[in-house]
Formats: structure tokens, C-alpha cells, sequence
């Protein structure tokens, strides 16, 4: 989704002062750009390798195992620094992945059968191939239990990666490249919830599954006061935390609660009707109920996402990748990493199998006359788009440390991630590039 910015006319930024020229608006435009989300991500995973294999690598993982602890009567909950990074602020970013697809559910590039149907079937495709060359190179060992590690797709880098190289081509291809990262995304969910579940506790998951109903019922009576869908909320967090499905579902489950249709589906015309009545200086009453009159012309899943994403996608996905991309790769360990099935299984499965899924499952849909190419593009160019996909970064390390507990194969895992998520960008970039080319 692209966010318009308003004007600020009365703000210092808009002011003619050195700062102002020279700093806070450069900033701002960098940060309404497509690739400062994934060029935040790569800085905070540069910063993470880099004290990771520094003399001071000690303090790095010392600073992650430090242990915090929040008690409330007789509930008592510990986890280390990285646990609540991992438990607690990703919930949040999955809470705005489930604000997202409700979004395009409802009123997106997924609420019609025909546009979603190859990007969709794609996003499938990119599943299922890096999954099976996983296996392939793991069937039989302990480490087998990471073949959902190469399905993942990052929307952050792989967007960022596109904006940057991929000015030439059409825009449908962008969407193509979000609907699929979304469809993935959807998979990624599912994998995590059916097949990454520690022991489950029946009484706990009662516990979140109520509160997800209260919701519903809260919703159904228009009860919009925001502390109340915290306070329930956090119960459900914290229920489905303590019942072994992992807690980040609890927030994709409440982001598919959110309404994705404005409560007051006149628009926006009779807000502005409203306001043109007002006097030159309108009461605090009247501005608070214009305020909330605006709002209604614009769905609760939308305002959500719009308020949430700037802080998922600076502050959270970057201290997210901070805490889990510090792996160290002297030249020892890398190599004995890269003869590693668990390594090599990843990598193909990235580079090869993300590359092979989505290309092969798109040319099945389009062949088989259920969907067609993104309007304006070619075959090379959507080739380009798929190895893309192969950037499967965040969520990939999300997997890999719910799915490994041994340290060996967690490293292991993540050196693959990097070095197929580089891959990926770069076989991606220069398809991208030959085609643009071939089109001139």
C-alpha cells in the first residue's frame, strides 16, 4: 500500500532552515520510498554479523540471553531479550501481516478470483518446490524438521530490491511480487500454527479462542474503544503463548478480526460537507466530531496498518534481525556450514526452488487459462520477479528458530538464509537487467 504524506505547512520540516533542507526532508522522502524499509533490515543485519565476529562477540550474545521478567499476581513470565523480541514485538508485525491480507481479502489485489488466481498460484509453487529440495537433501536426519525454513518470501528486501533495479518494469509486476509475498505469508502462517506447535494445552488455546470470540461479539455491538481490544487482546497473546501454538498467531488471528470496511461508507464528501458548515473557529466538540466522522470514512484494518507499519517495519523487523542474523562466519565455520545439508538444503531451496516453484506454477495457471501475465510484462521479465522471490529472510529466520533447537543446525540455517537471500537478490537483479535490455 503507498501512504500519501500531508502537506506540512505549518511544521519546521517544511521551514527553510539547514536541518529542515538539508536533513528532515531528504529523510522523510527516503523513508516513504519502497526500499528504506529493506535498506533499515540490511543495516541492522550488517551491524549484527559484524559484532558477531568482532573480538567483543561475548557481550553480543550475552546482551540476547539477559533475561526479563514481567509478573502480574501469580503470573509469572521469563523469557530471555531475543524470547521477547521473538514472542512479543513479532506479534505485532504479524498482527499488521494479518491486517494486510484481511485488506486485500476484502477490497485488494485478492478480492477477485482471476487477479490473485497467478500470483496465488505461484506463491504455491514457491512453496512447495524449496520445501521438497529441502527434504531431498535432509530426508533421514535429525535436521529434517527445517524444511519450512526456504518457503519463506521477504516482502521487505524483495520490494526494496525491485524498486531498485527494476524501474523499467511494469507495475503489474510489482503487484504480482506483493500478492505472492502475501499468498506466502498466508502459507508461512499455516506452517507455523500446524507443524511448529510445541505440546498443546487444550484449556489455554479455550482461553485465546474466547477472547478472539469476545472480539467478534465486541464488534458486532460497535464497541470501538481502543483500551478495551488491547486489554482483550493481550489475554489472547498471552493465552495462545502458554497453549504451544506460537504466540505471533495470536496476532495474525487479530489482525483478520479487523474490519476492512469503513464504518460510514458515504466517504469522505460528507465529512468535507460537514466541515464547509463549521464556523471560522470551530469548538474542540465539533473538531472531535469531524475527527471521528473522518475516520469512519476509512475501514479499522487500514488505520491500523497505516499507524503500525512505519514502527513493524523500522523499529521492529530491524531490532528483530539484529537479534537473530549474528552468526559467525569465519572461514571454519562457514565452510563446514556450506558442506551442511541443513545449508545446502536452504540455499538450493531459495536460489533453485523459489526460482523453479513460482516460474513453473505461473506458467501452469497461465497455460491452463486461469489467470494471465501482469498486464504490460513478459515471461524473462516475470523470470527476473521469481528469483526475487528467493529473498526469504525475515520469516526464513522466524522458521529456523522455531524448528531447530540444536545450536549446530540454527547457525547452520542462518548462514544459508544470508548467503541464499544474496543469491537470490543477485540472480533476480540481473535477470531483471537482461531483460530490460532484451524489451529496449
Amino acid at each position: 500500500m503507498s501512504l500519501s504524506k500531508p502537506p506540512l505547512r505549518f511544521s519546521w520540516i517544511a521551514g527553510k532552515g539547514p536541518v529542515a533542507r538539508l536533513v528532515a526532508r531528504p529523510l522523510r522522502r527516503f523513508l516513504d520510498t519502497e526500499a528504506a524499509s529493506g535498506a533499515m533490515l540490511l543495516t541492522a543485519t550488517v551491524a549484527a554479523l559484524i559484532w558477531a565476529n568482532s573480538p567483543w562477540s561475548g557481550s553480543y550474545e550475552s546482551l540476547w540471553h539477559t533475561k526479563i521478567a514481567v509478573s502480574l499476581g501469580s503470573i509469572d513470565l521469563t523469557e530471555d531479550l531475543r524470547g521477547w523480541v521473538n514472542d512479543g514485538a513479532m506479534t505485532l508485525f504479524f498482527f499488521v501481516v494479518g491486517l494486510e491480507i484481511k485488506r486485500e481479502l476484502v477490497s485488494g489485489e485478492l478480492d477477485d478470483f482471476r487477479k490473485a488466481a497467478v500470483p496465488a498460484i505461484a506463491a504455491l509453487g514457491g512453496m512447495i518446490v524449496p520445501a521438497l529440495i529441502y527434504v531431498a537433501f535432509n530426508a533421514g536426519e535429525p535436521s529434517f524438521q527445517g524444511w519450512g525454513i526456504p518457503m519463506a518470501t521477504d516482502i521487505a528486501f524483495a520490494v526494496g530490491v525491485l524498486a531498485l533495479v527494476g524501474g523499467s518494469l511494469s507495475p503489474g509486476l510489482r503487484v504480482f511480487l506483493l500478492s505472492l509475498a502475501i499468498v506466502d505469508d498466508i502459507g508461512a502462517i499455516v506452517v507455523i500454527a500446524l507443524f511448529y506447535a510445541a505440546d498443546i494445552s487444550v484449556p489455554w488455546l479455550a482461553l485465546a479462542g474466547t477472547g478472539l470470540l469476545a472480539i467478534v461479539l465486541l464488534r458486532g455491538i460497535r464497541v470501538w474503544w481502543t483500551p478495551i481490544y488491547v486489554v482483550v487482546g493481550t489475554v489472547v497473546w498471552f493465552a495462545t503463548f502458554e497453549s504451544g501454538v506460537h504466540a505471533t498467531i495470536a496476532g495474525v488471528a487479530l489482525g483478520l478480526l479487523a474490519p476492512a470496511r469503513p464504518a460510514d461508507p458515504r466517504g469522505a464528501p460528507d465529512v468535507f460537507e460537514e466541515a464547509r458548515k463549521f464556523a471560522d473557529e470551530p469548538s474542540a466538540d465539533e473538531m472531535r466530531s469531524l475527527m471521528i466522522q473522518a475516520q469512519e470514512t476509512v475501514s479499522v484494518a487500514e488505520r491500523i496498518e497505516s499507524l503500525l507499519h512505519p514502527y513493524t517495519s523500522f523499529l521492529i523487523i530491524p531490532l528483530f534481525a539484529f537479534a537473530n542474523a549474528g552468526v559467525v562466519l569465519g572461514a571454519g565455520a562457514f565452510a563446514e556450514a556450506m558442506s551442511s545439508p541443513v545449508t545446502l538444503g536452504v540455499v538450493v531451496g531459495l536460489v533453485a526452488g523459489k526460482f523453479v516453484g513460482v516460474s513453473l506454477f505461473s506458467w501452469l495457471a497461465v497455460r491452463s487459462g486461469v489467470g494471465a501475465l501482469p498486464e504490460g510484462s513478459t515471461w524473462p521479465q516475470l523470470f527476473g520477479v521469481a528469483a526475487l522471490a528467493g529473498i526469504g529472510f525475515t520469516v526464513s529466520l522466524f522458521i529456523s528458530g522455531l524448528a531447530f533447537r540444536a545450536d549446530d543446525f540454527v547457525d547452520q540455517s542462518k548462514i544459508g538464509i544470508l548467503v541464499g537471500s544474496v543469491l537470490a537478490a543477485i540472480v533476480g537483479t540481473v535477470l531483471i537487467r537482461i531483460s530490460a535490455r532484451s524489451t529496449e
